[in-house]
């Protein structure tokens, strides 16, 4: 068949026709669009060659409207017509001028060779029969059918966003690389190309329902993109050495280029291969089993949609288990803003909505704030309150209204009264709601619902409240409350087990602790209660794993397939998962001033607040610091993740196989004892055992794509030196191995973004260790005084974010050093040299603090030789608007600094300040502070005060080794948000101040001197 005959209609594949036709318009509109800017921007460029461009450009862009052309051949004419553009952009008239006039005609003839050559081409491309060229349009807009939803989507974040991203990048640097021939960039843009045209489908994806074999779709099209950013990667770096070579003389020069060339063909090579994977993809496309908005009704784990019926119980809410949320939700209400706002109680049935809006509601704060306040249950049943009446008549119940109609009666009330009304479950009375007033007064409106969306007329006005599973100290304590008896001691070795069982679930915590109450109270009767209570609360989650498949985007749902990782019933810390997140490319960022850690940490909160993760243990100053999955969800979970090769591709173990290649991708203390990695890693010698392991499956090529080697806990690994082959890694744990020497070869890992050594014997690394150019979070040994190498020369990762455990001596280069790291968001530094350099580097060490405007937290010690506090001269912070952390060790010689905190503080720590004036009387004027803790020598003087109105949000204050204090008063009213006081050899306080003794919430431990 000669190339301008038409194909016949049954030799043609019409799918692959169909699907190429988005991916043409994406290439010749770019194509078209580039060469206008140029017309405009530098028309000079065109001389000598402007007819044959202005035939080219009017054929393609009768190409692009009449689509009577075979796809794949009028692609890569277009890329060649693409490539002689970028050949005029170089002819800008400003590089003219610096070439001689037989260059410039060289040129000119060389770019009129390759359009005569393109015009010869577009006559003889092989044409679609015209019916079927018709019929094919048809096909463009099936993606535009789809009815996007944007519910649970965070910030446009999409699962396109996360696959494309990473290999835009890579073609970009490829595209910057010098001498690239036009062939190998063809074929890298027409893969980067093909996977644009799937963008609208892909973004689609997040709003329907998909199968298993959709999800096993997903997952197949991740792994080829990352194979593709694989290839550029290697390409790109055979390419540097190669560079490098060419300067060693003659032979080494001419070996080089051919070494060059036979790269590009390679990589050409992969290109086409990762394409027609693509192409395949593409043509198999998933179907949704529902789209957004349709009715679904899921699997046999689901079960019904329906509400859980309310139990009747007889006991009062527990407020210590919800004490954070009425704290929070309490300052909302009694905030000086008089405009009409509400405030939705968002979350699963059973987590405890009610009880939570029951708190507030006869809370004494609230009742003596609002002078009216009106409770609505299902259907129409009210219950009023108004707080003049109960103070004339002394009655404490309330009256109660049935009729339908009485909303209207709340109106006047609204409008006249400061008032409060709580509406519990307010499905039932939307119409209800969009009739009340807009009062100026201060008025609120609580509502409860198992719904993230609200009216339109109420969605402006609102401040929601998702209310999380418990913690499993929460969950203890609501348990304990609600048993009808005191636990045996022998029994509170059932603790963890309790917790864990329930998944944070107020109900199921209340259902079990009333079925043991009926139990004898003996391990053996409890713990056959507990497994047969394991099997029956699945009934109890139905409406959470619908709400996965109803409305989590298919991108968070990635976000929660990594999660089965981890073995049942391991808490995973916070700051651990969202930088695996970050290595694996699950979360990318938005903009420019948006880190992937940003979006990892928002990812995470917007999974707790749909009570989807369970947030196990926090932070002292409230913040998430271990999470985990209820066992039901992770059940489930765990699952359809298997189901979707998202553990492994074509294959059982959890180590990540790479696209049926036995190449793995990750390997991590945290498997599962069912993986085929477990056991190198759990032997009776570790430390030789994972290091004979890694050898091994290094030179056997399996771990050369390995993006995650996380060896967090195992102790003294092994690492050969051949680890510097593992180029693709990403992340790095050594933390808690007390490993004592890295291999040299480390600086090789060229695409290191996290090196974790924090409590490893570590105490010095190599200049090289500079080369890992893409580090963002480095932590090292603080114990062990570990050092760094630097040079003033030295070419240092300014995107470094993470910087902890550092020693600072009088040999660390700090000014024309460390501070060129300018986007450090969390420092941890230990300064400490000979008593007369100290000074000058603590001085160059404030003043490169102040330059860190990202700065979120601050872990600063001043010691001298024998390892005692030492001056600490700071500025005034107050500038550092993101600083929420601070710890500081040193003697503060300028305390004027108490006052100069910035106002996103949210946890203090002092240490050897030697303050003689109270700094309480500074400090609790800080209005986001929630912990507080003033360690040994921090405080020399003997007396301090706490005033009403100060700390407004402090939950947690340690006072330890304070050995002047005398007296302590506490103005009454003052510390209202105090949960934890701890007191330790405060040996001349001997009583405490009698406002603490009646606050029912307060955990007291004093431990004596002795």
């Amino acid at each position: 068949m000669k190339m301008n005959d038409k194909p016949a209609r049954n030799t043609i594949d019409w799918a692959e026709v169909d699907d190429t036709a988005d991916l043409v318009k994406i290439v010749l509109s770019r194509i078209i669009e580039k060469l206008c800017v140029v017309c405009i921007q530098e028309p000079a460029v065109f001389f000598g060659v402007e007819q044959e461009v202005q035939w080219i450009q009017r054929e393609l862009m009768d190409a692009r409207v009449k689509y009577s052309y075979v796809p794949e051949q009028l692609m890569d004419v277009a890329y060649d017509f693409e490539d002689v553009i970028d050949d005029l952009i170089l002819r800008s008239a400003a590089k003219q001028r610096r070439i001689g006039n037989w260059e410039r005609c060289l040129s000119v003839i060389r770019i009129h060779k390759k359009l005569e050559l393109i015009k010869s081409k577009i006559p003889d491309l092989p044409r679609l029969p015209y019916i079927e060229a018709m019929s094919a349009c048809s096909f463009n807009n099936s993606i535009e059918e789809i009815v996007w939803s944007k519910i649970f989507l965070i910030h446009g974040q999409s699962v396109a966003n996360t696959v494309v991203s990473p290999v835009e990048e890579k073609v970009s640097a490829l595209l910057a690389q010098e001498a690239i021939h036009p062939y190998t960039k063809k074929k890298a843009m027409r893969v980067l190309d093909k996977l644009r045209s799937l963008n609208g489908f892909l973004k689609g994806l997040e709003s329907v329902e998909l199968d298993d074999g959709g999800m096993v779709w997903m997952e197949e099209l991740s792994h080829v993109c990352l194979s593709a950013v694989v290839a550029i990667e290697d390409f790109i770096n055979r390419t540097q050495q190669l560079t490098k070579r060419s300067w060693m003389g003659p032979s080494k020069g001419f070996l080089s280029a051919f070494g060059k060339f036979k790269s590009q063909d390679k990589l050409a090579v992969e290109m086409d291969k990762i394409y027609a994977k693509i192409q395949n993809l593409s043509i198999h496309r998933p179907t949704a089993v529902n789209s957004q908005g349709q009715s679904r009704n899921p699997k046999f784990t689901l079960g019904s949609t329906e509400r859980i019926p309310r139990q009747p119980t007889t006991q009062e809410p527990d407020l210590a288990s919800f004490g954070d949320d009425v704290h929070a939700m309490i300052a909302r209400l009694l905030t000086d803003d008089q405009n009409f706002r509400v405030i939705p109680i968002m979350g699963m049935q059973g987590i405890g909505k009610t009880t939570l809006a029951n708190l507030i509601f006869n809370h004494k704060a609230v009742v003596d704030h609002f002078p009216f306040a009106a409770w609505r249950s299902d259907g129409y049943r009210f219950q009023l309150r108004n707080k003049g009446e109960l103070l004339q008549s002394g009655r404490s119940q309330c009256r109660v209204w049935s009729n339908q109609y009485e909303m209207q009666r709340l109106i006047p009330f609204l409008i006249n009264d400061r008032s409060l009304i709580v509406v519990d479950n307010w499905n039932f009375l939307v119409d209800d709601l969009e009739m009340l007033p807009d009062a100026l007064n201060g008025s609120r409106i609580i509502l409860t619902t198992c719904e993230t969306k609200l009216p339109p007329n109420l969605k402006m006005k609102s401040d929601p409240h998702p209310l999380r599973l418990r913690t499993n100290e929460e969950s203890w304590a609501l348990f304990t409350h609600a048993l009808k008896f005191s636990l045996p001691p022998e029994l509170l070795k059932l603790e963890d087990q309790i917790a864990k069982r329930c998944g944070g679930l107020p109900l199921l915590i209340v259902k079990l602790a009333e079925a043991l109450s009926h139990k004898d109270a003996t391990i053996e009767e409890w713990s056959t209660a507990l497994q047969q209570f394991h099997h029956d609360q699945q009934q109890l989650w139905p409406n959470t794993l619908y709400k996965i498949h109803k409305d989590l985007s298919l991108y968070m749902r990635r976000c929660l397939f990594y999660f089965t990782l981890f073995p049942q019933d391991f808490d995973i810390p916070a700051r651990r998962l969202i930088t695996l997140w970050v290595a694996e490319d699950l979360v990318q960022p938005e903009g420019e001033n948006e880190t992937p850690e940003n979006v990892g940490e928002r990812c995470l909160n917007f999974l707790i607040a749909q009570g989807m993760v369970q947030v196990t243990k926090k932070k002292l100053n409230g913040n998430v610091k271990m999470v985990r999955l209820p066992d039901p969800l992770r059940q489930y979970w765990s699952s359809k993740a298997q189901q979707a090769t998202f553990l492994g591709v074509h294959t059982n173990t959890r180590s990540d196989l790479f696209l049926g290649t036995n190449k793995i991708l990750r390997l991590v203390d945290h498997l599962d004892k069912e993986d085929i990695s477990f056991n190198h890693i759990h032997e009776s010698k570790p430390g030789e055992e994972v290091g004979n392991f890694l050898r091994q499956s290094i030179s056997s090529g399996c771990f050369l794509v390995l993006l995650v080697l996380d060896l967090e806990n195992v102790f003294r690994p092994k690492l050969p030196e051949a680890m510097g082959k593992l180029t693709r890694l990403r992340y790095l744990g050594l933390r808690s191995t007390f490993l004592e020497i890295l291999p040299s070869s480390i600086s090789k890992l060229q695409n290191v973004q996290t090196l974790d050594m924090k409590h490893t014997c570590i105490n010095a690394l190599p200049y090289s260790i500079w080369k890992l150019q893409q580090l963002r979070h480095l932590h090292l040994s603080e114990s062990c005084r570990s050092k760094l190498m630097l040079q003033h020369d030295t070419n240092i990762p300014t995107i470094l974010q993470t910087l902890c455990g550092l020693l600072v001596d009088e040999e660390t280069p700090v000014r024309d050093g460390l501070d060129r790291l300018l986007d450090i968001r969390k420092l941890g530094l230990t300064v400490s040299s000979k008593q007369e350099a100290i000074t000058l580097q603590l001085q160059a060490v404030v003043d490169w603090v102040l330059k860190l405007n990202q700065l979120r937290s601050l872990r600063l010690k001043s010691i001298d030789e024998s390892n005692q506090p030492w001056d600490l001269e700071l500025k005034p912070l107050v500038s550092l608007v993101n600083l929420s952390y601070i710890y500081l060790l040193g003697r503060l010689r300028n305390p004027s600094i108490m006052s100069q905190f910035p106002y996103s503080l949210i946890d203090l720590t002092l240490s050897g300040s030697g303050l003689v004036e109270d700094p309480i009387q500074s400090l609790d004027k800080l209005p986001n502070l929630r912990s507080l803790k003033l360690l040994a020598k921090s405080y020399l003087g003997k007396n301090m005060l706490c005033s009403l109105g100060g700390f407004p949000q402090l939950r947690v204050l340690k006072l330890w080794k304070l050995e002047q204090l005398e007296e302590w008063n506490v103005e009454k009213g003052a510390l209202r948000a105090v949960r934890d006081l701890e007191i330790r050899f405060c040996r001349s306080l001997k009583i405490l101040p009698a406002e603490l003794l009646h606050k029912t919430l307060l955990k007291i431990e004093i431990i004596s001197a002795q």
